[in-house]
């Protein structure tokens, strides 16, 4: 009996692996390098550092808001909502409205926390509104197309939100009068924080902290997240899909409109393509994050706002780049690139795949 000579095994080459480890590699020495310069060279002190960390959770905390739309709608219906970036813009720009009515009336400043609420209320409730009417005109006939379709249709909302708000508004920027009562900043430990920045950061932890108990404590909560794992099963075990549906875009709209309301105070200026560069970010976020993950979308939020603000300064400076504060979009991208490179699920996906596994 003879014995069988085995096949020799070949060698497979990844290129593309090899590639991406390489990309891998020069990332970690760019930020390290360009760190490692920024730090010992004494440019900024303790402070002005985390002065930069402040701002960027103040900025995240806004992202977060608006990427809560985004995963939402992806997680129940399982396509990306690009006009969600519009239902943000047009809570900002009745919210500016609104604002300078009652500064005209004298209460923007004579009762401040009066005034913000109202705002609050009407932001929310024009961004939850131009998102019902979003999902029942442009999405509901399409929840068993094939994904593509309802991907342009959104597409397509989007450009139609923005230039309606062009006719109805004109081009010209709406501003945000100011804020008396956020004036200034409170020192703590040698660290100067602008009211404004205290007032974001918790107002977003408010309306986060209370969609999550929503999302994980309520009725509603349980039959949106059984929508998302199963609409046949959802509905065969007695939850309202159609219901559940609209609902998720109310929340997400609102969300939405919070975030509005905390931009126009920051920013203070609006316009009708304000939604755009905001909802590309968001989107941003929540990838980061692990798109269809409420809490990956908050915590993609928060690190990209901490990218945007210390990046050029702790990397780009670093290195040697001129002008280094300009590029803070691109170090956002830059850095969701180099997060899904080394985990490609995102921050928190991964955990909600084994989850639904």
């Amino acid at each position: 009996m003879v014995a069988e000579q085995g096949t020799p095994k070949r060698l497979h080459f990844d290129f593309v692996g090899a590639v991406l480890w390489l990309v891998r590699i020069l990332a970690i020495l760019a930020v390290v390098i360009g760190a490692f310069v920024s730090l010992t060279s004494g440019r900024l002190s303790a402070a002005a550092w985390l002065n930069f960390v402040v701002i960027g959770i103040g900025q995240g905390a806004i992202y977060a808001l608006i990427a809560l739309g985004y995963t939402m709608v992806y997680g129940v219906l399982g396509f990306i909502n690009f006009a969600h970036g519009e239902v943000f813009m047009s809570g900002a720009m009745v919210g500016a409205f609104a604002a300078n009515s009652l500064a005209q009336a004298g209460m923007w400043n004579s009762s401040p926390i009066l005034s913000i609420l109202i705002v609050l209320l009407i932001a929310m409730a024009t961004s939850t509104l131009v998102a019902l009417l979003l999902e029942r005109v442009a999405y509901r006939r399409l929840r068993n197309a094939p994904r593509l379709i309802p991907l342009i249709t959104s597409i397509g909302a989007s450009f139609f939100i923005q230039y309606a708000f062009l006719g109805l508004f004109g081009a010209q920027t709406r501003t945000y009068p100011a804020l008396s009562i956020l004036d200034g900043f409170i020192s703590v430990a040698g660290l100067n924080i602008r009211y404004a920045d205290i007032m974001v950061i918790g107002a977003a932890v408010v309306m986060m902290v209370g969609l999550y108990t929503f999302v994980e404590r309520t009725k509603a909560g349980r039959a949106l997240r059984a929508v998302a794992e199963d609409k046949e099963i959802a509905a065969l075990m007695g939850v309202n899909v159609n219901r559940t549906i609209v609902l998720t875009f109310a929340v997400g709209g609102a969300m939405a409109g919070a975030a509005a309301l905390l931009f126009g105070v920051v920013f203070r200026t609006v316009f009708f393509f304000s939604g755009f560069l905001f909802g590309i970010k968001a989107f941003t976020a929540a990838v980061l994050g692990g798109i269809g993950n409420i809490v990956g979308a908050m915590l993609g939020g928060l690190t990209l706002g901490i990218f945007e603000s210390v990046g050029p300064s702790l990397v780009l400076t670093g290195l040697g780049i001129p002008s280094a504060h300009q590029l803070k979009d691109v170090v956002a991208f830059l850095a969701l690139v180099l997060v899904l490179i080394f985990k490609p699920t995102g921050l928190l996906g991964e955990r909600l795949s084994e989850e639904r596994a």
